[in-house]
């Protein structure tokens, strides 16, 4: 949110992937009997295969401007996938977050939806996903594979923060009253820097509950509850005066057709798999026979192996303006005009002439 938008009425209302994709699979993957349903989004016919993996407590629609931005760049096909436990995938054992399974799913959705003979694919990951793409790529689990992209994730640096994200996770409200609260409070608070995609995104991260369903656990918390000595500059008085209010509203008593929003995924509940997301994948990063792009939210991320590896030419590496961990969501032009440059550098895409969308 640039500081020209402060003073004007903000529209923080969800608006519908449709606006960025071109269409919504649900994939089925696994025995007849015991399937696993995969949500998918899709957008364009020709040129290589973008599969798009988003980082923790995100969904396939972290990637919807960036699917805009990249497409109008160069000719290509992306598809965008919840991973397991996230947004609209429905597993049998959904808190099983681990690597191996995790990577094994990219290649099972993959295979589900183009058989044994894919279009090249290049892999692209953010956070977790990146991850994830790591390991698909180290696996050989998808035979075209042919290119990877890893968006800010550093082993050593994600190793450092593993301690602060369960502080983080508790520090942010636990319900919304409404899914344009829920936005307004991402973009305010930084969690995502960028309205646009806040707006179709965070549809993917938080869900309707009824309040029948909560009243159990704990009361909805709007976001006066965040720690926000971090973030001071996303937040104005009005914005905390409306939570206020709307807390005394939440807390009276309810009718049936009460409702909040609540997030999709409790993280916490993963934490046992954290450490294994992200030990060791530097080096198969480093050691995976594929050209490779790393982007950076900033260029002290860098950890050991990775500067001797960047020094060494064994990866295209940029250093993005200053934006959050949401990097694809803050800037996705900056990084749409990365990937672009690496699809065309090693000849894996066409640019899309001037005159066309």
């Amino acid at each position: 949110m640039s500081t020209s938008d402060v003073g004007h009425q903000l529209d923080y209302s969800p608006v519908s992937w449709r606006e960025y994709f071109d269409q919504m699979e649900d994939v089925a993957v696994g025995p007849t009997d015991s399937r696993d349903f995969f949500r998918i989004y899709k957008a364009g016919s020709d040129g290589p295969l973008l599969v798009l993996l988003h980082g923790g407590g995100h969904s396939a629609l972290s990637w919807a401007v960036f699917t805009t931005a990249i497409a109008s760049r160069v000719t290509c096909r992306v598809l965008a996938m919840d991973l397991r436990g996230h947004g609209d995938t429905l597993v049998r054992q959904s808190d099983d977050f681990s690597t191996q399974t995790m990577s094994s799913d990219v290649a099972s959705v993959i295979r589900a939806c183009y058989g044994e003979t894919p279009p090249p694919i290049v892999l692209i990951g953010h956070g977790v996903g990146g991850a994830i793409a790591v390991h698909t790529a180290s696996n050989m689990l998808l035979p075209a594979i042919v290119g990877l992209v890893a968006i800010d994730v550093v082993e050593g640096s994600a190793m450092d923060a593993l301690h602060s994200i369960q502080n983080f996770l508790k520090g942010r409200p636990k319900s919304f009253k409404s899914m344009d609260h829920a936005i307004e409070w991402s973009v305010k608070s930084g969690q995502i820097r960028n309205l646009e995609s806040a707006r179709v995104s965070m549809v993917g991260q938080i869900k309707r509950c009824e309040v029948e369903e909560v009243d159990s656990l704990e009361q909805p918390s709007p976001a006066t509850d965040m720690v926000v000595e971090r973030n001071e500059e996303f937040y104005d008085q009005s914005y905390v005066n409306d939570k206020e209010n709307a807390a005394s509203e939440v807390r009276r008593p309810h009718r049936d057709t009460d409702s909040v929003f609540r997030w999709r995924i409790d993280l916490s509940k993963s934490e046992k798999y954290w450490d294994g997301w992200f030990r060791g994948t530097s080096n198969l990063f480093l050691s995976c026979n594929l050209p490779k792009l790393l982007l950076l939210a900033g260029i002290d991320r860098l950890d050991r192996d990775l500067t001797i590896g960047q020094m060494q030419g064994k990866f295209m590496m940029q250093v993005l303006p200053p934006c959050g961990h949401a990097v694809q969501e803050d800037k996705p032009e900056k990084v749409a005009e990365a990937v672009a440059a690496f699809l065309l550098r090693h000849k894996f895409a066409e640019a899309r002439k001037e005159t066309r969308r």
